[in-house]
C-alpha cells in the first residue's frame, strides 16, 4: 500500500504520548477527588458506592477526552473530520463492521477456548447493576454509549490519528499505521485493567488493534463506535444481565441511536480512502 500524502495540518507526534500522560494524570486525580467527595457523603473509600464508582468512571474517560481536546486546540487547525467524524456509506460501513467483527470474535473464541475463559467484566457489577434498576440503566448508558464514544474519540480518533503518521517504512511500504495500531491496541487493553479480568486484556488489546484498522481503512470513526458499542451491549446483556436476544437488540439499537444523535452532527465531510487520507 502506498504511503498517505502528508497534510500541512499534520500534528506533531509528541502530542500523542503527552495526551496519554495528561489524560492519565487527570484520570487518577479526578477519580481520587470523586471518591474523597463521596466519602464525605458516606461512601467508603475502600468500597465506593455504585453512584460514586459510576461518577468516577465518567471522570476517568472524560479526562482522556479532555487531554485530547487540549492538544487539538493547540494544533488550532484540527477539525472534527480529522478525528474520523466523517460520513460513510452504509455499504462501506456495514462491510467494515462485519469483517472486523467476524475477525475479532473468531480470534476471541479461539483464545477463550484454548484458555477456558469464562469470567465476566467486573465493572458493571461494581456499578451495582444487580441491586438497583437505576444503577443498571446508568451503567448501561455508560458502558454501551458513553464509553464507546469517549474511548473511540481518544484511542482511534486522536491517538491513532496522530501516531499513524510515524515516518517508518520498509521496502517502500509505510508501516506507521500498522505500528500505531499495535501501540494503540496495547494501550486500549491496558486501559481496562481493573474493569476486566487480566486474561481478557489480550482480546481487548486485539479489539483495539482491529478498530484502528477499521478507522484507517474507512477514514471514519463511526464503524468503530458501532462495533465497540455492539460488543459492550453483548457483553453486558449476556454476561451481566443474562438477557435473551430481544432485550439485547433493544439495548443495542438504543445505544447506536444515542451515539448517532450525539456524534452525527460532527460529521460534515465524506470519508476518504486511507491511501488518500492525509488528515489525522
Amino acid at each position: 500500500m502506498k504511503a498517505a500524502p502528508q497534510s500541512k495540518r499534520a500534528p506533531r507526534l509528541w502530542i500523542a504520548p503527552a495526551a496519554v500522560l495528561l489524560g492519565l494524570a487527570g484520570a487518577v486525580f479526578s477519580t481520587l477527588l470523586v471518591e474523597i467527595v463521596g466519602s464525605a457523603f458516606g461512601s467508603p473509600l475502600s468500597n465506593p458506592t455504585a453512584a460514586v464508582s459510576l461518577t468516577a468512571d465518567y471522570f476517568f474517560d472524560f479526562s482522556f477526552v479532555g487531554a485530547a481536546l487540549w492538544f487539538a486546540v493547540l494544533q488550532a487547525s484540527m477539525r472534527p473530520a480529522d478525528f474520523g467524524y466523517r460520513r460513510i456509506t452504509w455499504r462501506r460501513g456495514v462491510a467494515a463492521f462485519a469483517v472486523a467483527g467476524i475477525g475479532y470474535y473468531a480470534v476471541t473464541f479461539i483464545y477463550s477456548a484454548l484458555l477456558a475463559l469464562h469470567k465476566a467484566d467486573k465493572l458493571p457489577s461494581e456499578l451495582g447493576t444487580a441491586n438497583s434498576t437505576a444503577a443498571a440503566i446508568a451503567a448501561s448508558v455508560f458502558v454501551c454509549a458513553v464509553a464507546p464514544m469517549a474511548e473511540e474519540f481518544f484511542f482511534r480518533g486522536f491517538l491513532f490519528g496522530v501516531l499513524r503518521r510515524m515516518p517508518i517504512s520498509v521496502a517502500g511500504r509505510q508501516l506507521g499505521p500498522w505500528l500505531a495500531a499495535v501501540l494503540v491496541g496495547l494501550l486500549f487493553g491496558l486501559a481496562h485493567i481493573g474493569s476486566a479480568p487480566a486474561q481478557d486484556l489480550v482480546p481487548l488489546g486485539f479489539l483495539g488493534f482491529v478498530l484502528c484498522l477499521v478507522r484507517w481503512r474507512t477514514g471514519s470513526l463511526y464503524p468503530c463506535m458501532a462495533l465497540h458499542s455492539v460488543n459492550n451491549c453483548l457483553a453486558l446483556g449476556v454476561s451481566q444481565f443474562h438477557w435473551g436476544a430481544g432485550p439485547i437488540l433493544l439495548l443495542t439499537a438504543a445505544s447506536l441511536i444515542a451515539i448517532a444523535a450525539v456524534t452525527g452532527p460532527l460529521s460534515r465531510s465524506p470519508a476518504r480512502p486511507a491511501a488518500e487520507d492525509g488528515a489525522v
